[in-house]
């Protein structure tokens, strides 16, 4: 049928599905320029200001001991938290997905908490349970227990402030799936690890990754609960960004540039391995919906009786 041949009202709803060509090319525009002021553009100027000595004073500003404490505590608190909230991710997952029980919505909107409160207050949280003044400060003391301007409330803030991740990505994916394949395999007789590691883990791997790749990226660039519990020792409970804040208010501009460039960089390496495990998702889904589903076999004359 041709265009020409419409009705009116059959043109004006097939061209309120089309967008015009300027339509399209502002949006896109308008995208392309928000991306570069405030993505591409922040990203130069932060390696620009860190090269802007040259090399070796690059070098120099990542060489001192106060920035490899906070590199190396950056990673030891990444390696801690993100361990913990894979198990808990993968538990309240499994538990609000796979089960019916009471205090379920409630479990659910604890999952989602960090979300909603500001990191500040986190710290400050655990400054009132774990602080000198605070709920268990005095028992602590006593038995010579540090845990708030110590390494340990580092790592509490951190893991409170990320566990919502993993568990989030999820929650959604196990619910999709539905139990149909679990107890499948329970019926077979597989033991409840054999069902996780053989029917459940490769149904989810891919969301897994996903979730730690999130919660391992917000782990070594968290500030704000951090900040509250570390007490800004330097070379002792200083992480990374932390690190970067001292060494700007002190106007060490081109030190504190090399070290948020590392963080530049860890969060690049991220998006990469982001982009490439979705992309291996993609990958695997087309292949799977290209597969032919398996013909039953016909069965032989002889069998009939």
């Amino acid at each position: 049928m041709s265009a020409a041949s419409l009705k009116p009202s059959a043109r004006s709803a097939h061209a309120g599905t089309t967008e015009p060509i300027w339509v399209r090319y502002t949006l896109i525009g308008v995208a392309l320029t928000f991306m570069f002021l405030f993505l591409v553009l922040p990203l130069a100027a932060v390696f620009t200001e860190a090269l802007r000595k040259g090399l070796d004073a690059y070098l120099e500003a990542l060489k001192e001991p106060d920035a490899w404490s906070a590199i190396r505590l950056t990673l030891i608190t990444a390696a801690i938290a993100v361990p913990l909230n894979l198990v808990f991710g993968v538990s309240a997952a499994w538990a609000i997905a796979k089960y019916e029980f009471r205090g379920k919505a409630f479990l659910t909107t604890l999952v989602d908490l960090p979300f909603s409160v500001s990191p500040v207050v986190a710290g400050l949280i655990y400054v009132l349970m774990f602080g000198a003044q605070g709920w268990f400060g005095p028992w602590l003391q006593a038995h010579d227990i540090k845990i708030v301007f110590a390494v340990p409330g580092i790592v509490l803030a951190t893991v409170f402030v990320t566990f919502p991740f993993i568990a989030r990505e999820l929650i959604p994916l196990m619910q999709a799936q539905g139990n149909d394949e679990e107890q499948a395999a329970i019926v077979l007789g597989a033991t409840g690890w054999q069902t996780f590691w053989y029917v459940t883990l490769p149904n989810i791997k891919w969301g897994l990754l996903y979730g730690v790749i999130l919660c391992n990226a917000r782990a070594m660039g968290e500030f704000g609960a951090v900040s509250v519990v570390s007490g800004h020792i330097r070379g002792q409970t200083n992480t990374m960004p932390l690190h970067v804040e001292i060494l700007y208010n002190e106007y060490q501009s081109v030190a504190a540039f090399a070290v948020a460039s590392l963080l530049a960089l860890l969060a690049l390496v991220t998006l990469v391995i982001k982009s490439v495990i979705e992309w291996r998702h993609e990958q695997e889904l087309k292949a799977s919906a290209q597969t032919p589903p398996e013909r039953p076999m016909a069965s032989s004359p002889d069998a009939v009786v």
